[in-house]
């Protein structure tokens, strides 16, 4: 198996470096600024009449869909960035989900603007304008739960796997975010296809967090392989429980989907402040030992 994690490693490393140097995320910024400006030139070209017809049919009329689909570009970068936090641990892997989530809520309430009518206005929009209330301070109460949930995570220890488990662990979480990111792709194309083929479909990235649940639960189950103990299985479950409501909540109506998302990240900062602060002694207890016996 030593082969394997070496050649899944070669593979994903490469990818990881890449997609994080400096200069990838300046490109992507100027990229987003780009499709932002001319998502709206397209917009307003159609609302003169001055497509041809077959983007016609395709371009929407409204400006504020120029708004939705650069947040969906942001969304699908940062889900991205998620499945390269895979072989990281599973606390990190959790903080960035938090993130996307934060990011989902405020594009939700964006997005609640493309059913706006130009020039814009109250009347008739009382629902909409609750909706995005609602995400908004549901983006920001996340978005401040996440730093609680950094400071908790900042203080006591967790159980450390020995060297050769850890090399192996890391790589079998790569060999998962590798299968993933060509499964993301693959729908992503799948989608992109359809929305120009004028096909009804499913949002994708809604499709690829049920695959990601089941993802993370197969990690859970591996990393038994490599870390039996009560605390390690009982924690890592725990995250993966934190992650399933998260998903929850993205299925979820608006209002409940801000509870929900609430509801994931308090139980995702008890669970990191239980398992690294009340078992903080006992791990270091354990630690101390082992250094003897050794």
């Amino acid at each position: 198996m030593s082969s394997v994690y070496e050649k899944i490693t070669y593979i994903f490393d490469p990818l990881h470096h890449r997609w994080e140097h400096e200069k990838m995320h300046r490109k992507i910024s100027i990229t987003l600024v780009l499709l932002f400006l001319l998502g709206l030139v397209c917009i307003e070209l159609n609302r003169r009449q001055l497509l041809p017809g077959s983007l016609e049919q395709i371009v929407p009329r409204n400006h504020f869909f120029a708004v939705q689909a650069a947040f969906t570009a942001v969304l699908i970068l940062e889900v991205i960035s998620l499945v390269f936090t895979i072989p990281c641990s599973f606390s990190k892997s959790v903080g960035k989900q938090f993130e996307i989530l934060s990011l989902i809520l405020m594009r939700n309430a964006f997005k609640e603007l493309s059913g706006f009518a130009e020039p814009i206005t109250f009347a008739g929009n009382e629902r909409a304008v609750l909706h995005i209330l609602s995400d908004g301070f549901g983006a920001l109460l996340v978005f401040a739960a996440l730093g609680w949930y950094y400071i908790v995570q900042a203080r006591g220890s967790e159980e450390k796997m020995q060297p050769v488990d850890l090399y192996s662990f890391v790589a079998a979480k790569k060999g998962i975010a590798l299968v993933l990111l060509m499964v993301f792709a693959g729908m992503g194309l799948h989608s992109a296809f359809a929305t120009v083929a004028g096909i009804p479909h499913t949002d994708f990235l809604h499709n690829f967090y049920t695959i990601l649940i089941l993802s993370d639960i197969l990690i859970v189950l591996i990393s038994q392989c490599f870390q039996p103990s009560f605390y390690a299985v009982f924690r890592n479950s725990g995250y993966a429980l934190s992650t399933l409501i998260m998903r929850l909540a993205l299925a979820a109506p608006p209002f409940f989907n801000v509870l929900l998302g609430l509801a994931a990240a308090l139980f995702a900062i008890s669970l990191t402040y239980a398992s690294r602060t009340l078992f903080a002694k006992k791990l270091a207890d354990k630690k101390h030992l082992s250094n003897i016996l050794n």
